[in-house]
């Protein structure tokens, strides 16, 4: 794999470096935003092209792929910033993408891309545990469409979205993988429900019911009950990014642990002249260039055609980055003192976003978990 960046690469880059130094002061980053600032927000990384990352051109997006992705991911992992552009651009905006008519597409996609309207993917459940077959919300045939029952839980975004990506059921056993189908569901649809509440990371969620929810025909993307693959990709992709997020969050979470050991005194001398807390900052370091391997392998195996190698890489990249970020979370807090305990230090705002990426779309044992059983499969075979 050749993991150099072109120039435009750099170029994006920097871009959207400058775009998080102006819109996201350091002092103020992982602070619950108003929805008027993050409307505003939302507005600057659209035309920056970053909500249309990875939405065709012939739709209004950039059409990049998982490389720029990762490169646009981790600067906003610095920053703690890009609240509702990664559930919107990337899987429900990749599965309208891949799956949906011609008049879905026109409909959604390019509204997304502009920042006009925010999409939101109904996926979990609470029986579930990121098992994608384990979905158990019905939509049953009626007459003129389907009726959607059920609860989706922690749904990214769902206050704000105009429509939603919901997966369901419409035939077989939960735990089966046939028999999964997606929906475009507008969030003004009789019966639709939300529970909203905020997340550990200050961020918006919702748990969203549906209570015989009538979805048209033209509302079905794909065929009937042939989903799966669609959206373990989609998921893949959206892990993809978080792992590279989550880099991004380290190296700032590094940065600002490594400074204060520099300007803090004890006994007349910097912490950071003590060894013991030396090697701490060192592990931290190796933590984060791993991880930034691991961001890069897993984004070359998306943008790859060996489905089994992505689903391998992503699952070793997600496990092993979200065990490596959680522990230096924890001593990136504690190398502050009392003081990384406080909401003014940043310590805290970078650990608890880094817990939230853990838990979103698979936490590190469910994906060492499936990493270990494509392994022995492949092995196997």
């Amino acid at each position: 794999m050749d993991f150099s960046l072109t120039e435009d690469h750099v170029a994006l880059q920097d871009a959207v470096r400058r775009f998080c130094d102006g819109e996201y002061p350091a002092h103020r980053r992982g602070d619950a935003q108003s929805r008027e600032l993050a409307a505003s927000r939302r507005r600057g990384l659209a035309e920056l092209g970053v909500t249309g990352l990875a939405i065709g051109e012939q739709h209004g997006g950039s059409g990049y792929g998982a490389v720029e992705t990762m490169l646009v991911a981790q600067e906003l992992g610095r920053a703690l910033g890009g609240a509702g552009w990664l559930a919107s651009g990337l899987p429900a905006a990749a599965l309208i993408g891949a799956a949906g008519s011609a008049a879905q597409q026109d409909r959604w996609l390019a509204p997304a891309a502009s920042g006009d309207k925010l999409l939101a993917f109904a996926v979990g459940e609470a029986e579930s545990r990121y098992d994608v077959a384990r979905i158990a919300v019905a939509a049953v045939e009626t007459g003129d469409g389907w009726r959607i029952d059920g609860t989706k839980t922690i749904v990214f975004d769902a206050a704000d979205a105009d429509a939603f990506v919901v997966a369901v059921r419409t035939s077989g056993q939960r735990g089966d993988r046939h028999g999964l189908s997606l929906f475009v569901v507008d969030a003004q649809a009789a019966g639709l429900h939300l529970r909203t509440f905020e997340t550990i990371d200050a961020r918006e969620a919702a748990h969203v019911s549906f209570d015989q929810v009538a979805v048209g025909r033209q509302d079905l993307l794909g065929k009937v009950g042939e989903a799966y693959e669609l959206i373990e990709a989609a998921l893949d992709r959206a892990n993809a990014a978080l792992v590279a997020e989550s880099v991004g969050a380290l190296e700032a979470l590094l940065d600002h642990t490594a400074e204060h050991l520099r300007t803090r005194t004890q006994f007349g001398a910097p912490l950071a002249k003590f060894q013991a807390l030396q090697h701490r900052i060192a592990d931290m370091l190796i933590a984060l260039e791993q991880s930034k391997s691991m961001a890069c392998a897993a984004a070359m195996a998306v943008d790859g055609a060996d489905a089994e190698q992505r689903r391998r890489f992503v699952s070793a990249a997600k496990a092993y980055v979200g065990d490596a970020c959680r522990a230096a979370g924890e001593w990136g807090i504690q190398l502050h003192g009392g003081m990384g305990m406080t909401e003014e230090c940043r310590a805290g705002h970078y650990a608890k976003r880094m817990f939230a990426i853990n838990q979103t779309y698979g936490d590190a044992s469910w994906h060492l978990q499936r990493f270990t059983e494509l392994r022995a499969a492949r092995e196997a075979a």
